[in-house]
Protein backbone atom coordinates (compact mmCIF):
# COMPACT_ATOMS: atom_id res chain seq x y z
CA UNK A 1 0.00 0.00 0.00
CA UNK A 2 1.46 3.47 -0.79
CA UNK A 3 0.81 6.79 0.64
CA UNK A 4 -1.32 7.69 -2.26
CA UNK A 5 -3.51 5.10 -1.22
CA UNK A 6 -3.76 6.18 2.37
CA UNK A 7 -4.44 10.06 0.69
CA UNK A 8 -7.77 8.64 -0.82
CA UNK A 9 -10.50 11.74 -1.28
CA UNK A 10 -13.04 11.13 1.15
CA UNK A 11 -16.05 10.42 -1.67
CA UNK A 12 -13.56 7.00 -2.00
CA UNK A 13 -13.88 6.22 1.77
CA UNK A 14 -17.60 6.83 1.84
CA UNK A 15 -17.37 4.68 -0.97
CA UNK A 16 -15.19 2.13 0.30
CA UNK A 17 -17.56 2.03 3.97
CA UNK A 18 -20.69 1.75 1.63
CA UNK A 19 -19.17 -1.66 0.56
CA UNK A 20 -18.47 -3.35 3.95
CA UNK A 21 -21.32 -1.88 5.59
CA UNK A 22 -23.43 -5.14 5.95
CA UNK A 23 -20.85 -7.13 7.39
CA UNK A 24 -18.50 -4.87 8.94
CA UNK A 25 -19.79 -5.30 12.58
CA UNK A 26 -19.14 -9.00 12.06
CA UNK A 27 -15.79 -8.78 10.73
CA UNK A 28 -14.84 -6.10 13.02
CA UNK A 29 -15.91 -8.31 16.13
CA UNK A 30 -13.35 -11.74 14.03
CA UNK A 31 -10.68 -9.32 13.85
CA UNK A 32 -10.54 -7.94 17.33
CA UNK A 33 -10.33 -11.44 18.37
CA UNK A 34 -13.83 -10.75 20.22
CA UNK A 35 -12.12 -7.45 22.31
CA UNK A 36 -14.14 -5.03 20.21
CA UNK A 37 -17.35 -5.85 22.85
CA UNK A 38 -15.32 -5.15 25.47
CA UNK A 39 -13.63 -2.01 24.38
CA UNK A 40 -17.42 -0.73 23.58
CA UNK A 41 -18.07 -1.10 27.18
CA UNK A 42 -15.00 0.25 27.93
CA UNK A 43 -15.97 3.48 26.21
CA UNK A 44 -19.10 3.40 27.87
CA UNK A 45 -17.65 3.76 30.92
CA UNK A 46 -14.93 6.38 29.81
CA UNK A 47 -18.14 8.46 28.53
CA UNK A 48 -20.61 7.85 31.83
CA UNK A 49 -23.77 8.45 29.60
CA UNK A 50 -26.70 10.02 31.63
CA UNK A 51 -30.25 10.07 30.98
CA UNK A 52 -31.16 12.70 28.62
CA UNK A 53 -27.29 14.16 28.24
CA UNK A 54 -27.05 14.95 24.19
CA UNK A 55 -24.40 12.40 23.02
CA UNK A 56 -22.27 13.02 19.66
CA UNK A 57 -21.14 10.20 17.84
CA UNK A 58 -19.01 10.97 15.38
CA UNK A 59 -18.07 8.30 12.53
CA UNK A 60 -20.51 6.00 14.02
CA UNK A 61 -20.98 3.29 11.69
CA UNK A 62 -23.61 1.04 12.22
CA UNK A 63 -24.60 2.56 15.68
CA UNK A 64 -23.04 0.03 17.57
CA UNK A 65 -21.48 2.41 20.59
CA UNK A 66 -24.18 4.95 19.94
CA UNK A 67 -27.18 2.13 21.38
CA UNK A 68 -24.24 1.07 24.05
CA UNK A 69 -24.99 4.81 24.79
CA UNK A 70 -28.73 5.18 23.90
CA UNK A 71 -29.28 2.05 25.99
CA UNK A 72 -28.30 4.22 29.18
CA UNK A 73 -30.89 6.87 28.55
CA UNK A 74 -28.72 8.98 26.54
CA UNK A 75 -30.50 10.80 23.10
CA UNK A 76 -27.27 9.86 20.96
CA UNK A 77 -26.87 11.49 17.49
CA UNK A 78 -25.02 9.13 15.00
CA UNK A 79 -23.31 10.70 12.35
CA UNK A 80 -21.31 8.79 9.64
CA UNK A 81 -20.08 10.22 5.93
CA UNK A 82 -21.03 6.59 4.36
CA UNK A 83 -24.88 6.56 3.21
CA UNK A 84 -24.17 2.85 3.53
CA UNK A 85 -23.41 2.79 7.23
CA UNK A 86 -26.20 5.17 7.49
CA UNK A 87 -28.82 2.83 5.99
CA UNK A 88 -27.50 -0.46 7.83
CA UNK A 89 -27.43 1.77 11.13
CA UNK A 90 -31.27 2.54 10.80
CA UNK A 91 -32.09 -1.28 9.44
CA UNK A 92 -30.77 -2.61 12.89
CA UNK A 93 -31.45 0.46 15.25
CA UNK A 94 -34.21 2.46 13.57
CA UNK A 95 -36.41 1.57 15.74
CA UNK A 96 -34.30 3.04 18.89
CA UNK A 97 -36.55 6.73 19.74
CA UNK A 98 -32.57 7.56 21.58
CA UNK A 99 -30.81 7.36 18.12
CA UNK A 100 -30.64 9.36 15.31
CA UNK A 101 -28.50 8.71 12.52
CA UNK A 102 -27.57 11.66 10.30
CA UNK A 103 -25.24 11.56 7.44
CA UNK A 104 -22.46 14.15 7.56
CA UNK A 105 -18.81 15.22 7.27
CA UNK A 106 -16.73 15.17 10.77
CA UNK A 107 -14.88 18.81 9.71
CA UNK A 108 -18.26 20.44 8.97
CA UNK A 109 -20.29 19.00 11.22
CA UNK A 110 -24.16 20.11 10.89
CA UNK A 111 -24.58 21.23 14.19
CA UNK A 112 -25.18 24.71 15.76
CA UNK A 113 -22.18 25.88 19.01
CA UNK A 114 -22.58 23.99 22.11
CA UNK A 115 -25.20 21.55 21.43
CA UNK A 116 -23.79 18.67 22.80
CA UNK A 117 -23.25 17.52 26.57
CA UNK A 118 -20.48 14.79 25.06
CA UNK A 119 -18.92 13.84 21.68
CA UNK A 120 -17.07 10.64 21.18
CA UNK A 121 -15.49 8.76 18.35
CA UNK A 122 -14.54 5.30 18.00
CA UNK A 123 -12.46 3.82 15.73
CA UNK A 124 -13.21 6.56 13.04
CA UNK A 125 -11.02 9.16 13.67
CA UNK A 126 -8.23 7.86 11.83
CA UNK A 127 -10.55 7.97 8.75
CA UNK A 128 -10.93 11.67 8.80
CA UNK A 129 -8.94 13.37 5.89
CA UNK A 130 -8.59 16.16 8.32
CA UNK A 131 -8.03 14.60 12.15
CA UNK A 132 -7.54 18.14 13.83
CA UNK A 133 -9.92 19.97 11.98
CA UNK A 134 -12.66 17.15 13.27
CA UNK A 135 -11.38 17.62 16.90
CA UNK A 136 -11.88 21.32 16.20
CA UNK A 137 -15.49 20.87 15.01
CA UNK A 138 -16.34 18.20 18.21
CA UNK A 139 -14.73 21.12 20.41
CA UNK A 140 -17.35 24.00 19.10
CA UNK A 141 -20.56 21.42 19.00
CA UNK A 142 -19.59 20.38 22.64
CA UNK A 143 -21.04 22.12 25.47
CA UNK A 144 -18.58 23.93 28.03
CA UNK A 145 -17.38 21.44 30.57
CA UNK A 146 -18.63 18.59 28.62
CA UNK A 147 -16.64 15.99 27.58
CA UNK A 148 -14.82 14.19 24.20
CA UNK A 149 -13.99 10.28 24.55
CA UNK A 150 -11.95 8.85 21.42
CA UNK A 151 -11.28 5.04 21.00
CA UNK A 152 -8.61 4.35 18.34
CA UNK A 153 -6.19 1.79 17.41
CA UNK A 154 -2.95 2.48 19.12
CA UNK A 155 1.07 2.06 19.84
CA UNK A 156 1.53 -1.32 22.31
CA UNK A 157 4.11 0.68 24.54
CA UNK A 158 5.64 -2.85 25.31
CA UNK A 159 8.29 -3.52 22.35
CA UNK A 160 7.26 -7.46 22.35
CA UNK A 161 4.05 -6.74 22.10
CA UNK A 162 4.32 -4.46 19.53
CA UNK A 163 6.33 -6.45 17.18
CA UNK A 164 3.80 -9.26 17.66
CA UNK A 165 0.64 -6.95 17.32
CA UNK A 166 2.35 -5.76 13.50
CA UNK A 167 2.85 -9.14 12.58
CA UNK A 168 -0.85 -10.24 13.42
CA UNK A 169 -2.03 -6.89 11.34
CA UNK A 170 0.68 -7.71 8.37
CA UNK A 171 0.35 -11.24 8.31
CA UNK A 172 -2.40 -13.23 9.54
CA UNK A 173 -4.99 -10.49 9.46
CA UNK A 174 -4.63 -10.32 5.28
CA UNK A 175 -5.56 -13.54 5.50
CA UNK A 176 -8.54 -13.32 8.18
CA UNK A 177 -10.66 -10.91 6.17
CA UNK A 178 -10.18 -13.42 2.84
CA UNK A 179 -12.37 -15.07 4.37
CA UNK A 180 -15.09 -13.25 6.33
CA UNK A 181 -14.93 -9.37 4.48
CA UNK A 182 -16.59 -8.45 1.81
CA UNK A 183 -14.14 -6.23 0.53
CA UNK A 184 -10.75 -7.36 1.36
CA UNK A 185 -9.22 -4.37 -0.39
CA UNK A 186 -11.18 -1.96 2.07
CA UNK A 187 -9.76 -3.51 4.86
CA UNK A 188 -6.00 -3.29 3.37
CA UNK A 189 -6.39 0.03 3.43
CA UNK A 190 -8.10 0.35 6.95
CA UNK A 191 -4.79 -2.08 7.83
CA UNK A 192 -2.47 0.80 6.78
CA UNK A 193 -4.33 3.56 8.50
CA UNK A 194 -3.79 1.82 11.71
CA UNK A 195 -0.05 1.70 10.96
CA UNK A 196 0.32 4.97 10.28
CA UNK A 197 -2.06 6.93 12.97
CA UNK A 198 -0.12 8.72 15.58
CA UNK A 199 1.00 7.12 19.49
CA UNK A 200 -1.01 7.95 22.27
CA UNK A 201 0.96 10.93 23.13
CA UNK A 202 1.09 12.38 20.05
CA UNK A 203 -3.02 11.91 19.94
CA UNK A 204 -2.72 13.38 22.80
CA UNK A 205 -1.14 16.44 21.75
CA UNK A 206 -3.80 16.67 19.39
CA UNK A 207 -6.76 17.08 21.60
CA UNK A 208 -4.65 20.02 23.89
CA UNK A 209 -3.77 21.91 20.57
CA UNK A 210 -7.84 21.88 19.31
CA UNK A 211 -8.67 23.22 22.62
CA UNK A 212 -9.37 20.42 25.16
CA UNK A 213 -7.98 20.77 28.24
CA UNK A 214 -7.56 17.82 31.14
CA UNK A 215 -6.34 15.32 28.61
CA UNK A 216 -5.62 11.80 29.44
CA UNK A 217 -5.17 8.52 27.72
CA UNK A 218 -5.91 4.82 29.37
CA UNK A 219 -4.47 1.96 27.16
CA UNK A 220 -6.65 -1.18 26.28
CA UNK A 221 -5.28 -4.44 25.58
CA UNK A 222 -1.70 -3.36 26.37
CA UNK A 223 -2.14 -0.68 24.04
CA UNK A 224 -3.49 -2.11 20.70
CA UNK A 225 -6.38 0.01 21.68
CA UNK A 226 -6.18 3.36 23.43
CA UNK A 227 -9.33 5.94 25.27
CA UNK A 228 -8.53 9.36 24.91
CA UNK A 229 -10.52 11.87 27.55
CA UNK A 230 -10.45 15.62 27.58
CA UNK A 231 -12.87 18.21 28.43
CA UNK A 232 -14.18 21.67 26.88
CA UNK A 233 -12.89 24.60 29.43
CA UNK A 234 -15.99 25.95 31.30
CA UNK A 235 -15.04 29.43 29.45
CA UNK A 236 -14.83 27.79 25.95
CA UNK A 237 -17.16 29.79 23.29
CA UNK A 238 -18.19 27.59 20.74
CA UNK A 239 -17.47 30.34 17.79
CA UNK A 240 -14.21 30.66 19.46
CA UNK A 241 -12.85 27.27 18.20
CA UNK A 242 -13.31 28.37 14.45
Amino acid sequence: MTKADLSKRPEQVSSMFDRVSKKYDETNDILSMGNAPRWRVQTRHAIAPQPGEKILDVAAGTGTVSKVLADAGAKVTALDFSAGMIEEGKRIHGANPNIEFVQGDATKLPFDDNTFDASTVSFGLRNVQQPKVALQEMLRVTKPGGRLVIAEFSTPPQALIRTGYRAYMQLAMPSIVKLVSSDPEAYTYLNESIIAWPAQRELASWLREAGFERVKYRNLSAGVVALHKGFVPLAEAGSSSS
